[in-house]
């Protein structure tokens, strides 16, 4: 059972709660979480005081997954050495990062002893950044696709409504199918049980190799200048430099 949290959700101490309630043992679970940029912002003791919380919010006493949230510029390679220093004491099983462009892994890459073992970002077929997330890959780092379901918002697209209506499945089962087929770590989120349900019945059937290179081929460059603007408003949110490009990295591979 796969348990996303984030300091910037607010949810850990509601999850925490939920699993002493549950009985849930606690090996059978599995919890990530991530610090968000304002103690990546601040530096390595704000981020050490972070997981501590996120512990006793979550009430374990270790954490199976623990992410930089974004790549703060000049601040969040330190945030992740200190995530290092807490998995060398065993408050964290494995390391991971978020919304990082393959710049930001780079420069990680020059000062980290321990290789994160995924990157969290968007990833739909209306959003495929298919030379990052190749790179990526092909160095051993999973992608774990947030917003793979895209919030809803392509479920009346032609191309996934006909293809719904083709295989007798949902437009979300289309789409996380495609995910699943194309290798990404997929965690759909919804407050609904019937869309968990739904959301988790896409191992029944396959997407032919024609229909995944029809979505393949969805992603526009509006959608690629959506998420670059996006990535440049994010690296610096939440900290004394919100609002400004002082260190963002202008020149990232975007697709």
């Amino acid at each position: 059972r796969f348990l996303d949290c984030a300091q910037f959700y607010g949810n850990e101490e509601e999850v925490g709660a939920a699993i002493r309630d549950s009985g849930i043992p606690r090996e059978e679970l599995y919890l990530a979480s991530k610090v968000w940029t304002d103690n990546i912002f601040q530096g390595r003791t704000a981020v050490r005081t972070q997981v501590e919380k996120t512990l006793a919010d979550l009430g374990t006493n270790y954490i199976d997954l623990y992410c930089v949230h974004w790549p703060v510029p000049g601040k969040h390679v330190d945030a992740y050495l200190e995530l290092e220093a807490c998995q060398r004491e065993g408050l964290i099983r494995s390391l991971g990062v978020s919304n990082y462009a393959l710049e930001d892994y780079t420069e990680l890459m020059e000062h980290a002893t321990i290789k994160p073992v995924i990157n969290q970002i968007e990833v739909n077929p209306f959003l495929y950044r298919k030379r990052t997330i190749a790179a990526l890959e092909n160095d051993g780092v999973r992608i774990q696709a947030y917003r793979a379901l895209r919030d809803g918002k392509a479920f009346t697209h032609p191309a996934v409504a006909e293809l719904a209506a083709r295989y007798g499945k949902s437009p979300a089962q289309i789409l996380g199918r495609w995910c699943v087929q194309k290798g990404f770590i997929y965690i759909p989120k919804s407050v609904q049980r019937k869309r968990m349900v739904e959301n988790k019945e896409v191992f029944d059937f396959e997407l032919a190799a024609e229909d995944v290179e029809r979505l393949d081929g969805l992603t526009t460059g509006a959608a690629i200048e959506t998420f670059r603007d996006l990535y440049r408003k994010c690296v610096n949110r939440d900290t004394p430099l919100d609002g400004t490009m002082d260190g963002v990295k202008m020149d990232i591979t975007e697709d």
